[in-house]
């Protein structure tokens, strides 16, 4: 029986790439790891069979004694911890007796706003693009402080180290949108933010002149890479690359983050959550006072093609786009806010 170790389960891309693995393969020994008895009770519930495992990601032994043991991890919980790669690496490279291990880790496009960064350039639309496929090598090339670049490393080097032992590949979502069907966390960060943000203050915003783009995906459209490399490592790994250039995007269409404000303004306000259809400007240390580092997650470019899973899985993308989902993300978030009821809540007042 195939071993499947997982970190993340009950966080928003994990929880929801463990449903479409788990309802594709019920016959996997999974096992998750938990932080705590509430996150593995949550995990339980929906499945009972899974193993629990109790600790985080800075406990190292652990880490390193459950990816020994698995066939296959997929890493979903942090894309910038240093420590966890290398312990889930140094497990599959303990492998003996000819077994092999797979390493799926989970990234981000955020690193390809890194010119953006430097140049402290925000607002401005950038024609840049990049793919995972041709212009692979750019990619990971990468400068080593770009965000999450140090785990990238780590991750897409595993082969390299143990060569014939760790087959590793690295999936780096765009902006990601629609409802996940983990135990957990359901809910996207970028724009689930935003329109919070503009709840809250009562009037839309984009970060100064808000041309940005970056490019988007459906939570369920992007489960279906990490089930396509379970699948792939399952029958041994000969389909999907493996090693140093197994990098995979996952992308639908490119937006415009002011676009998306304007989006948001316009349903808030026919739906009388906000008074007002206007939209400020708002400068970079304004956007990070709204939500943690605002400023990088609406105000920079990040524009990627998903080329790679295209060709080796025949991956599309067929889920609803961003602005599709709008109008659920806003009465999500009013009702978080108290500034609406749910359907059940109002029939029984």
């Amino acid at each position: 029986m195939t071993k499947l170790f997982v970190t993340g389960a009950t966080g928003y891309i994990g929880g929801d790439a463990v449903y479409a693995i788990a309802h594709a393969h019920p016959e996997l020994e999974v096992t998750a790891l938990v932080r705590n008895s509430d996150k593995g009770a949550k995990v339980a519930a929906q499945y009972p069979d899974f193993n629990l495992v109790y600790g985080d990601l800075d406990a190292t032994d652990l880490l390193t004694a459950e990816a020994l043991k698995a066939d296959i991890v997929l890493h979903c919980a942090h894309a910038d911890h240093e420590g966890a790669a290398n312990a889930l690496v140094a497990g599959l490279g303990k492998k003996v007796d000819g077994k092999v291990g797979y390493l799926i880790h989970t990234s981000g496009t955020g690193m390809l706003s890194h010119a953006d960064y430097v140049r402290k350039s925000y607002g401005v639309r950038s024609e840049k693009i990049f793919d995972d496929w041709d212009g692979v090598k750019e990619v990971t090339g990468m400068a080593d402080d770009a965000i999450h670049r140090n785990v990238d490393k780590i991750i897409l080097s595993a082969g390299t180290e143990y060569p014939g032992k760790v087959f590793s590949a690295v999936v780096a979502p765009p902006c990601i949108n629609g409802p996940g069907r983990g135990p957990d966390n359901q809910d996207s960060g970028q724009v689930n933010s935003m329109t919070r943000a503009i709840l809250k203050r009562g009037k839309g915003f984009q970060v100064e002149e808000g041309n940005n783009l970056w490019t988007d995906v459906h939570v369920q459209d992007l489960s279906n890479i990490y089930l396509s490399l379970v699948e792939d490592a399952i029958k041994g790994g000969k389909g999907a690359t493996w090693g140093p250039d197994a990098y995979y995007f996952a992308t639908k269409d490119d937006f415009v983050w002011g676009d998306v404000a304007k989006a948001i303004v316009k349903i808030a306000h026919e739906k009388k959550l906000i008074q007002t259809t206007e939209i400020d400007k708002v400068s970079t240390s304004e956007a990070d006072k709204l939500t943690p580092h605002g400023a990088y997650l609406w105000g920079m470019n990040s524009r990627s093609r998903a080329i790679r899973a295209k060709k080796l899985f025949n991956w599309q993308p067929k889920q609803k786009s961003v602005f599709e989902m709008l109008p659920d993300v806003i009465e999500k978030e009013a009702r978080g806010l108290g500034l609406t009821v749910g359907h059940a809540a109002e029939a029984a007042g």
